[in-house]
């Protein structure tokens, strides 16, 4: 029953194509496997025409997985094995699938809200957290199951992040049983480690290779922090010697910073972070004069040089690898669409894709797109307009698959063109007035004009001698011209440009939202005692100046384009901040701060009172670990440096001074994760200055949508819209020698496809020669693991330009065009 609901579903899905021996597979997959074994096994009494059927189905999936396998650079070797494996494939790669593991992610790691120590209002009872936590678990053991059963328990075994995953998740499952057995919570720092699965869903791919590119970076950037704590070795070692003897009234002071070996290296360790200078140096310097030298001497080696030699050595190997994992994905792409080629060509014809295949893989790989856009997208994959891919046609399948397409009357018509007369007229006009220099140049003007207005009224607000005048934000008539005029311009750029065509801008957003706040702060101040405070707002209007110089749109351009990818980093962040949280949680929530410290130099900062009674406050004793929003809120506080040692201090008195690891540990983790942040950026900054040097090109946004037009004659959109007819590509010939003979098609629709260019895009663009180079290196690796492999000529030199090859594609057209004019 089981094999019969398979083959009801591969054959709907296999109605419209032919089963004659002239289109027979050239090879089967994995998925395929022995078929004609299963179909005699179903009781099917026409073995090789439902044989063929469901072969070329099941290798329209397969090729379709190979596909997303290379988009989502997942590895090959991890393949479904067979068609036994298939449906464990498709279910762990449902979108709903998908939602459930990052559900059960999300619960397991907001748990620390409701587990001890837990959040006053959402402690909840030991059986309660701990059974949710088993649900969480039991669905990633399902995930792992599914995996498991397409990939195999060998391949399983192999795959590093995978068995961290379950071993993790062991260890976790048998902790949480212990506590509703017991009742109770125990020392748990295991709990850190739920982030991993979150890395590991689908819909944190960003969020996984950011950490990945951070764990290759890391062999340098270690041997760069061991030679600096080297360095900081020596100093602390001279400092000892040099600043730990007793001399007068200075003694405790001295003793306090160089006292020991280990209160050295704390000192000097600090120090880097300059959160203690020149505390540190003013006993010594009170001396002597001259220890001020060993200070400025290991500032300038530490912090000076050897600081910013880390960022170099950061920047530089980030670099690297970003150019090598573009190489990698590049190469990685062309191998799967190497192996979904093999399974889309036919023994006849082994070197390229008929029509039919390849809106055979379209339905499996985009299911969404419908006939005419599959139909566009080959016609625009077929540059030698044979009506059948090649290989190095077929590798471009990815920029194609994500085009949007829409019909346009001409290359260079307006958006509005279609609309009745006299709009059509008026939007055309709207549409060359919006893209008239002069207008930008007004505008620019009033934003100068603007801008001076503005600083004008601050001045007199803030001098004036009334407290309550600088919050009385009345509208004035000055601010409503400046918004009504750039509420104006946007229209007229939406009504010029096209809704579409305006907001693919990013500039057009940026100058919307600016135009939206104004209007925001235009009428808080009509609400000036509930809402005056909107009206600072009203400098936002100023950010349009950075349209002005190619600098300053760089580096918002910069900025705009780094937006989705510090989405990432910050997933990053809150999750190295959840790591430390919880383990800070466990070792330090049970310590009270309050009036810690006796006799140290950080007492202050936890006295809550004294002797005398005074009302004298200090708050440091907040900076705890009694939940996790208070341990986030602590480690932030760590984060910015400033006073971080007395957090440090506070609880390396009242715990142990090995806690000060802690803390040291933290803050070298997230001077690593800062200093790849601000690589990331000049990466992202310097990248886009030499594409637009490279491209000679003055604005990268220029480059920013892909646009790619195709015509479709009337005879071709015909047979797109009838449904039960199989498409033909003798339509792409036949408009090939016509226009060899110059005979040009008059009746054609103008199709454009668009999507915007991801940086992998611009990289491919920049790198060209280096692109070269990895295709040949792809193509030598080919031919040596494929003894058979054959480079496929020049398309023009392989032609049948006979008469009788002519003749025929012309009669398939005719004969298409009479089944389309019988049937739709």
């Amino acid at each position: 029953m089981e094999n019969d609901r398979e083959l009801l579903y591969s054959t709907q899905h296999s109605r419209t194509f032919s089963t004659g021996s002239d289109d027979e597979a050239n090879e089967s997959g994995n998925i395929a496997g022995d078929l004609s074994y299963r179909i005699r096994q179903s009781g099917s009494t026409n073995v090789p025409c439902d044989s063929q059927r469901i072969h070329w189905d099941l290798n329209y999936q397969e090729a379709a997985i190979f596909l997303q396998e290379g988009g989502n650079n997942d590895k090959l070797y991890y393949h479904p094995q067979n068609q036994d494996a298939l449906p464990a494939y498709l279910i762990a790669h449902n979108t709903l699938f998908y939602l459930l593991d990052l559900g059960a992610s999300l619960l397991l790691m907001s748990l620390a809200m409701c587990e001890s120590p837990a959040v006053s209002k959402l402690q909840l009872p030991v059986a309660a957290h701990a059974s949710l936590e088993i649900f969480g678990i039991a669905i990633l053991v399902l995930k792992l199951f599914l995996n498991m059963r397409w990939i195999g328990v060998r391949s399983f075994v192999r795959h590093k992040r995978t068995m961290i995953k379950a071993a993790v998740l062991i260890v976790m499952l048998v902790e949480a049983i212990v506590v509703i057995i017991r009742q109770t919570n125990h020392f748990r720092v295991t709990r850190s480690l739920r982030p991993i699965f979150l890395i590991d869903s689908y819909y944190c791919r960003g969020v996984r290779r950011f950490v990945r590119q951070i764990l290759q970076s890391l062999p340098p950037i270690l041997d760069m922090i061991a030679l600096l704590l080297f360095f900081m070795l020596i100093f602390s070692i001279l400092g000892f010697y040099l600043f730990s003897q007793q001399q007068g009234d200075l003694v405790f002071a001295d003793n306090y910073f160089f006292r020991t070996i280990e209160d050295s290296f704390v000192s000097l360790f600090i120090l880097l972070t300059t959160a203690n200078f020149p505390d540190v140096m003013m006993p010594s310097y009170a001396r002597n004069k001259s220890s001020a030298v060993f200070f400025i001497v290991y500032l300038a080696i530490e912090l000076y040089f050897f600081m910013n030699l880390l960022l170099a050595v950061v920047y530089d190997t980030f670099n690297n690898i970003e150019k090598e994992k573009l190489k990698k994905l590049f190469m990685h792409k062309r191998k799967a669409c190497q192996h979904a080629f093999n399974l889309l060509v036919t023994k006849q014809n082994s070197s390229t894709i008929h029509l039919k295949h390849f809106v055979g893989l379209m339905k499996y790989y985009k299911p969404k797109k419908s006939r005419r856009d599959v139909y566009l997208a080959f016609k625009f994959l077929n540059h030698s307009k044979t009506s059948n891919l090649s290989l190095d046609e077929f590798y471009s399948v990815y920029e194609v698959a994500l085009l949007t397409w829409t019909a346009k009357q001409g290359a260079g018509s307006v958006w509005s063109t279609h609309f009745y007369y006299p709009l059509n007229k008026i939007f055309v006009g709207i549409f060359k007035f919006a893209n008239w220099k002069w207008f930008d140049r007004f505008i620019y003007l009033v934003i100068a004009a603007n801008f001076v207005w503005i600083m004008v009224d601050t001045i007199q607000i803030s001098t004036n001698p009334s407290i309550e005048a600088k919050n009385d934000f009345h509208t004035t008539w000055y601010s409503i011209v400046f918004v009504a005029i750039y509420f104006v311009e946007v229209i007229i750029k939406i009504l010029g440009l096209g809704p579409k065509k305006y907001f693919t801008s990013g500039w057009n957003i940026f100058d919307f939202l600016v135009t939206v706040s104004s209007l925001v702060g235009i009428f808080g101040e009509l609400f000036e005692e509930s809402f005056y405070y909107i009206a600072v707002l009203r400098p936002f209007r100023l950010l349009r100046l950075f349209k002005m110089k190619k600098r300053y749109r760089d580096v918002l351009g910069t900025a705009i384009v780094l937006i989705n990818r510090l989405g990432s980093l910050s997933v990053v962040m809150l999750l190295l901040y959840y790591f430390f949280s919880i383990i800070g949680m466990e070792v330090f929530s049970h310590y009270d701060l309050r009036d810690c410290c006796k006799n140290s130099n950080v007492e202050s900062y936890y006295t809550t009172g004294n002797s005398n009674g005074s009302a004298q406050l200090a708050y440091y004793y907040l900076n705890n670990f009694d939940n996790i929003f208070m341990s986030a809120v602590t480690l932030f506080e760590l984060t910015v440096v400033n006073n971080w040692f007395i957090i440090m201090e506070g609880y390396s008195h009242v715990a142990t001074g090995w806690s000060r690891i802690y803390f040291m540990l933290f803050y070298l983790v997230t001077m690593v994760v800062m200093n790849i942040v601000v690589a990331f950026i000049l990466e992202a900054f310097i990248f886009r200055i030499q594409y637009r040097r490279t491209m000679q090109i003055t604005d990268i946004d220029d480059h920013g949508l892909m646009k790619v037009d195709i015509n479709l004659s009337s005879e071709e959109q015909r047979m797109c819209l009838c449904q039960v007819l199989e498409m033909s590509g003798c339509w792409i010939r036949q408009q090939r020698d016509n226009q060899s003979q110059n005979d040009v098609h008059l009746n054609m629709t103008l199709f454009r496809g668009e999507r915007l260019r991801s940086k992998e895009d611009f990289s491919l663009r920049m790198y060209n020669d280096e692109v070269k180079e990895w295709e040949d290196e792809l193509d030598r690796r080919r031919s040596l693991w494929s003894p058979d492999y054959v480079i496929i000529q020049d398309i023009e030199e392989n032609e049948d330009t006979t008469a009788s090859a002519n003749t025929a594609s012309t009669s398939q057209c005719q004969q298409s065009m009479q089944q389309i004019n019988r049937i739709c």
